[in-house]
């Protein structure tokens, strides 16, 4: 099953769906590469929003362009592990039972699955601009994003 299929297959049985992907063994190559899809598709949504800011501003676009590759690819991943770790020596002290990978896999896997929702409100921002259509879109995927985690999280420290 191809990883877009996955994606939405975790709107309907995200336990399931989490399963399937971390896997039996430990494959650090399969969380980067999770890890990496969804920094890069959150960055890529961000594209509509700097590009308005960039026109009503008068600044140069590319420079914006540039400092969001840099947080979304290279500094946010580096950040993500850290919290990953943290969720599951959090774990560990509430008695869970899962790994390291796990609980960095649950986190990677919500960011990917929640990304859709991020791209439409990037779209929201960049078209519509701040209100409350924005406001209801980006609450839209943050609670999307907590949702995934939180179920993710769960299976993994808690099988």
């Amino acid at each position: 099953m191809s990883i877009v299929m996955d994606i939405l297959g975790s709107y309907r049985r995200p336990r399931a769906m989490f399963r399937r992907r971390v896997g039996g063994e430990t494959r650090e190559d399969r969380a980067i590469a999770v890890l990496m899809g969804a920094c890069v598709i959150i960055f890529v949504a961000q594209w509509p929003r700097l590009s308005r800011e960039a026109f009503l501003q008068g600044e140069d676009v590319q420079m914006l362009i540039g400092a969001t590759l840099l947080a979304w690819v290279f500094i946010m991943p580096l950040v993500l592990y850290a919290l990953g770790t943290l969720s599951h020596l959090i774990a560990r002290v509430f008695g869970g039972r899962g790994n390291a990978y796990r609980a960095r896999f649950a986190l990677f896997w919500a960011l990917l699955c929640a990304a859709p929702l991020w791209l439409l409100n990037g779209l929201v921002a960049g078209f519509i601009g701040p209100g409350p259509a924005l406001s209801v879109t980006g609450l839209i995927a943050l609670a999307g994003f907590l949702a995934f985690w939180s179920i993710n999280w769960r299976e993994a420290e808690y099988p």
